[in-house]
This record gives C-alpha cells, sequence and structure tokens, in this order.
C-alpha cells in the first residue's frame, strides 16, 4: 500500500492514541468544532491579514491605527465565526471570557510587534518601518513527496543568513511540550528539503505570553526524520486492530471528549479481546 502524507498533527495524533488515529486519517469519520479550534482560526487569520494593511496609510498616529485595525479585523471574524460558536453549547459567559481573552492575546502580540517598529522608526519613516517588520513569508505551505510529509509555517523571519520559522499558538501553557517541539523539527527538516539549508531557529509565538524558539541542530532534525520514519511504519495497515487505543484523561476531561468516545467506547468498551471490533468498518485497499 502506498504511504499516506502524515502531517505534524497526523503524527502526534498517533502518538496520542493510534485508535483516534485510524478514526480520524483512514475512515475519516467526521470530527466536531470546538471553541478552540474556532478561536485559533480566528486568531490565525487576524495575524495573517495583519501585514496586508495598507502602510502608506500609516501616520504619526500609527499605535491607535493598527491598533484600531486589529480590533476591526478580529471582530469581523469573530462575527463571521458566531454561527459556529453558538451551535457549541456554551454560555453567554464563556463565550464573552473566550472573546475577551482572545482580545487580549492580539493586544500582547501587538505590543511585541509596536516595540520592533519603535525600533525601525529610530532610522526609518512609517511605511518603511512597518515594511521592514514584515515577515519573509506568512502561511506558507511545505512538502516533500520524498519524505511524504506537509505542513503549513505560520510565518518566516529572515535576517541576512539567519532564517526563523515560528508557529502562532493560543495555548494557556507557556511550555515548547514534546509535541511542539517535534511540529518544529518536521517544520526545520522540511524547510530543509526545500530550500537546501536549515533554518537557524524553530520556535512558538505563544500569543498569551510570548516567544520560545529552539536553535535547529542536527539532533533536532534527526528526531523528524525517525517520526517520521516510524509513523509510516506504523500506519501501513488498513486493520483496526492495528491500531490499539489509549484510554486516558484525553478520553474524557472536565470540558469534554475525544470527537470519537462514542464510537470507540460504545462499540466496543475494551481493548483486549477485540472480536467485536469487526462491527466496525474497515478500509480495504484504499490507495493514498
Amino acid at each position: 500500500m502506498s504511504k499516506r502524507v502524515q502531517s505534524p498533527s497526523s503524527i502526534n495524533t498517533y502518538k496520542q492514541c493510534p485508535r483516534k488515529y485510524y478514526y480520524q486519517y483512514i475512515l475519516k469519520l467526521p470530527t466536531k468544532d470546538n471553541i478552540h479550534l474556532i478561536r485559533g482560526n480566528v486568531t490565525h487569520t487576524v495575524l495573517e491579514q495583519f501585514y496586508e494593511i495598507d502602510s502608506s496609510l500609516l501616520s504619526e498616529n500609527y499605535i491607535e491605527e493598527l491598533t484600531y485595525y486589529v480590533k476591526n479585523l478580529f471582530n469581523a471574524h469573530w462575527t463571521k465565526a458566531y454561527p459556529k460558536i453558538m451551535k457549541l453549547g456554551l454560555t453567554e459567559e464563556q463565550i464573552v471570557f473566550y472573546y475577551q481573552e482572545t482580545i487580549m492575546m492580539l493586544a500582547n502580540w501587538l505590543n511585541h510587534i509596536l516595540q520592533k517598529l519603535r525600533k525601525e522608526l529610530e532610522t526609518k519613516p512609517v511605511e518603511e518601518a512597518f515594511r521592514s517588520i514584515k515577515p519573509t513569508a506568512i502561511e506558507q505551505e511545505f512538502s516533500s513527496n520524498e519524505l511524504m510529509v506537509r505542513g503549513f509555517v505560520d510565518y518566516i523571519e529572515e535576517d541576512g543568513s539567519d532564517v526563523k520559522i515560528m508557529d502562532y499558538k493560543t495555548s494557556k501553557k507557556f511550555e515548547l511540550t514534546p509535541e511542539y517541539k517535534l511540529q518544529l523539527a518536521i517544520y526545520a527538516l522540511l524547510y530543509d528539503k526545500k530550500y537546501g539549508k536549515r533554518p537557524t531557529k524553530a520556535g512558538i509565538w505563544f500569543l498569551k505570553h510570548g516567544e520560545i524558539t529552539i536553535d535547529v541542530d542536527e539532533e533536532l532534525v534527526k528526531l523528524a526524520k525517525f517520526e517520521i520514519e516510524q509513523i509510516h511504519l506504523a500506519t501501513e495497515s488498513d486493520n483496526i486492530l492495528d491500531y490499539p487505543k489509549h484510554e486516558g484523561p484525553l478520553c474524557r476531561y472536565s470540558t469534554g471528549q475525544c470527537d470519537f468516545y462514542e464510537t470507540c467506547f460504545k462499540l466496543y468498551p475494551r481493548n483486549t479481546h477485540e472480536v467485536e471490533l469487526q462491527a466496525i468498518p474497515q478500509v480495504q485497499n484504499k490507495k493514498y
């Protein structure tokens, strides 16, 4: 069977729970919206479109102008997403909380951008200063037919020979988890495959806190290569019995449950002697 195209998300899903990987990437069962996914999509869109502003219109009141611009962008996209948010069953207080928390995250990020802009304004007019702080690339897709992996990098900054690849996160924790490290490792490897050189640094911009970066070294690239090789070996089968479920806190928690909880535990409540799993549809000779 042909290898499936993997991504940092699919690899981390498998490492979290092979059964969840099976449901999501092989059976392709539908997943549900949640506030974190919707809020993340809205936020990423705002940050992406921020740099599309016509910088020639900026004046000495650039702080107020950029603040107003970000708020307008956010409100427009939040309003567009509001019908989906209303379907989540959240209380009015919860919706207000997530709205205000996201505004705070964007304000924190904008303060960082304004600091960079002020530094450039010491030697440049506003329009030129704004252009100079724009990332080299925004929301760039990377893929490799050789590795059968792809991913999207939120933004890339270049400073001479130094290259930094970054990803935005709305996570509450200010921590470079193993999942995030693997994601950055794969991005660094894909960048190398495309441009023939490694980025200097890779990092996460935690919108609630700030950025964390790490050096892109041989060890990081080896991590990406190893995990990519392992996921292809582990997902050669289409048989659900080859994808054991890892029962734990992420199956069901205080604010929700895994998208596939009902399928996983109601069709078959145990992880041993999985004879009844034949009741779940199997994928037969499907090419990816």
